[in-house]
């Protein structure tokens, strides 16, 4: 047998490779359907409930996007120390419109200040997060 340009010495063989491609798709399949879009994000933020496995830091953000400061700040308050909390940290300061708070944790991040608005950081952030980037 010489599929996929090599010779196999048994067709056990073969077919162990080809259960494992199958296996590959459907973990492959199976991730996809977990990802959420930014679309699916901002839509769930009509819900009255977080939506379940919802990563921390975007738990934050959904908090925040349905206006709940104080359990987002909270949330980024939990892990001092840690870059994307930081991170998190120091949006959530402007969003409070304390600045100069906001530029002390962008440097503990070791992040630069954003210059946008509010609402392009938060979609900054949720999209990275989206797509698995750390902060």
């Amino acid at each position: 047998m010489q599929p996929f340009g090599r010779t196999y010495n048994c067709p056990v063989e073969f077919l162990c490779i080809l259960v494992f491609l199958h296996l590959v798709q459907l973990l492959l399949t199976v991730l996809f359907d977990l990802m959420m879009t930014f679309e699916q994000f901002t839509q769930s933020l009509s819900l009255d409930t977080l939506p379940a496995e919802l990563p921390v830091l975007l738990q934050a953000l959904w908090y925040d996007g349905k206006g709940d400061w104080e359990a987002a700040h909270n949330i980024a308050q939990s892990r001092e120390g840690t870059r994307g909390y930081d991170r998190l940290h120091a949006y959530l300061h402007r969003v409070e419109g304390d600045e100069w708070n906001a530029g002390y944790w962008y440097r503990r991040a070791g992040a630069k200040v954003f210059r946008g608005s509010l609402k392009e950081e938060w979609t900054e952030l949720v999209h990275e997060l989206l797509a698995g980037k750390e902060l």
